[in-house]
């Protein structure tokens, strides 16, 4: 029997998004050292293209979680 086996879906749920928020919270910290303009050089375009695909991803993922908060067609 492994250690996960006695876990509600709700405690993995909580563990699994917390340590994988943090591993998006530290990549992003890392990319924002990009931002040192005496190491880099960028343009604009390029900071806006990577800030639209990380909009882009976050989009979708606000999306899958509010799937199931969407309510069904109703005639009242």
């Amino acid at each position: 029997m492994d250690r996960y086996s006695k876990e509600n879906k709700q405690d993995r749920f909580r563990r699994l998004a917390a340590n994988r928020t943090e591993a998006v919270m530290e990549k992003l910290r890392i990319l924002s050292n990009c931002a040192n303009t005496q190491l880099y050089e960028y343009s604009d375009e390029e900071v806006k293209k990577i800030l639209k695909a990380i909009e882009d991803q976050l989009n979708i993922v606000r999306a899958r979680f509010q799937k199931k908060k969407r309510s069904k067609f109703n005639w009242d």
